[in-house]
């Protein structure tokens, strides 16, 4: 083949790949939360690939601190149990309708994912970079999710920062949940008309040229 040639098949290679990249870049930026879930949760090789996806996180120091505990099955009952305790630990007047419906919530859901991270105190990692990088590794887990095609949604509130709940999981302080990932197949079609509307990018990208009294504040 001539120079020429070759140059022709490279240049078609590439352009084959970045439309690939860009297919799925499309289908990431179309990820959305969802608390709609049915079974069945993804599983075997897929499971381990989303659980692959949170161990590729950023981790300074490699310091390795993501811990992820698989609620499934069974097991779902029971930390309903361990949610309603929690609850009505913090408040002896929490309705019972309150209590049944984090234990539905549970029972309901085809799988939990735990994220957590395992915090060095007085190590030269600062605390909040340790915690971030759990964080990270939800958010690789999530698109990871949406890209099998499954969904799911990133869940905190009370019973994420609760010690009873922590300590449940294996989490005890100064190592602590960052919170659930609610994972399953989506129960119905996705409505694109409910869909929440990307930001405006003008809010909240801004060019620096040096100080100024203009820099965006926190």
């Amino acid at each position: 083949m001539s120079n020429a040639g070759l140059a022709r098949t490279a240049y078609a290679a590439v352009t084959t790949e970045q439309r690939s990249r860009m297919r799925m870049l499309d289908l990431l930026l179309a990820r959305q939360s969802s608390g709609a879930l049915a079974d069945p949760p993804p599983q075997g090789i897929e499971l381990d690939l989303i659980l692959e996806a949170g161990l590729r996180a950023p981790d300074h120091g490699r310091l390795r601190p993501w811990r992820f505990v698989l609620i499934r099955d069974g097991a779902r009952a029971e930390f309903g149990e361990c949610l309603a305790a929690a609850i009505k630990a913090r408040d002896r007047a929490a309705p019972p309708s309150l209590l049944d419906r984090y234990r539905n919530w549970a029972s309901r859901t085809p799988l939990l994912i735990a994220v957590g991270t395992r915090i060095r105190p007085g190590h030269p990692v600062p605390e909040i970079e340790q915690l971030l990088s759990a964080g990270a590794a939800a958010m690789n887990m999530l698109n990871a999710i949406h890209l099998l095609g499954y969904a799911g949604i990133w869940v905190t509130g009370a019973n994420a920062y609760d010690a009873r709940v922590n300590e449940a999981l294996g989490f005890r302080a100064p190592s602590r949940l960052v919170g659930f990932l609610a994972v399953g197949t989506s129960a119905g079609a996705p409505d694109t008309t409910t869909a929440t509307p990307r930001p405006e990018r003008s809010a909240h990208i801004f060019e620096w040229n040096g100080p100024s009294p203009t820099t965006p504040a926190a």
